[in-house]
């Protein structure tokens, strides 16, 4: 291991920097957008996944004391960092799970794999993090991603394996070839199955975060983790009590998102 760190060490801190800068940035956007337009945000996200009144106004104010706890800096810091973690779980596990569902073969090598992936504990993820990254933010993100990712993976695969075939066969017989029938039926029918994944990838995905503050990710986790070292017990209290806030914030938005299909009326 270390004669490949050693080897590619480089390339490493190229992809480094390039990582940091992606969540650096977005972390200066969120810091620079008022508190209340970032408040706004969530309830309109809110609203269009669910098309109610009710839950815009739940999530905004459960957003809203995150502030009055005095941690909106440090909840900004996790959120950036959660939201690029997210991306690449999905940008990752999207099609590695469509790959998985239409080839029998690639379903055996990653079954193992992804049952590897889930049985290790999330602690050990920080050491490769750790050996090819440094400490900071990217390693954090780098743990994150490969933690979060299994479940979408997993959840794809069972979303567009039990699509109806009535449907499948229907588009072919209509001459959809494979790409269409992914894209306008597949896809569409297996959603509620995908936002469950993509559900259980983000919380996983907080809860690696809040781990990962002991590498230098900083955010919440690194008051839980303060918190512990110098048995403050309001202070780790306080701040789990905002990563509780941004947790359901964030479970009941893609729940929503995945619900949506099944609310809309008929055309």
């Amino acid at each position: 291991m270390k004669s490949f760190v050693a080897k590619y060490g480089d390339a490493f801190q190229t992809a480094s920097n390039g990582l940091l800068r992606v969540i650096v940035g977005l972390e200066s956007l969120l810091n620079a957008m008022p508190w209340w337009l970032l408040v706004l945000t969530v309830a309109g996200i809110a609203f269009h996944a669910s098309r109610r009144p009710l839950l815009p106004v739940a999530l905004a104010a459960t957003f809203f004391l995150i502030g009055l706890l005095g941690l909106w800096n440090l909840a900004v810091q996790t959120l950036a960092l959660m939201i690029v973690s997210v991306f690449f779980s999905v940008l990752i596990g999207l099609p590695a799970g469509i790959a998985m569902s239409s080839n029998d073969i690639a379903r055996r090598i990653m079954l193992p794999v992804l049952d590897a992936m889930q049985t290790l504990p999330s602690f050990v993820y920080l050491i490769p993090a750790l050996m090819l990254f440094g400490l900071g933010k990217v390693p954090a993100l780098f743990a994150t991603v490969i933690y979060a990712t299994p479940p979408l993976i997993r959840l794809v695969d069972l979303g567009l394996r039990t699509v109806d075939r009535a449907f499948i066969e229907v588009a072919a017989d209509l001459g959809a070839d494979p790409k269409r029938q992914l894209l306008d039926i597949k896809l569409p029918l297996a959603l509620p199955n995908i936002m469950a994944g993509v559900n259980q990838t983000t919380m996983m995905a907080l809860s690696m975060v809040v781990i990962a503050s002991m590498i230098g990710a900083r955010g919440l986790g690194e008051e839980v983790l303060l918190g512990i070292q110098r048995l403050d017990i309001g202070r780790g209290l306080v701040a789990g009590v905002a990563i509780v806030a941004l947790a359901i914030v964030f479970d009941r938005i893609t729940q929503a998102y995945g619900g949506t299909r099944d609310r809309l009326p008929p055309r």
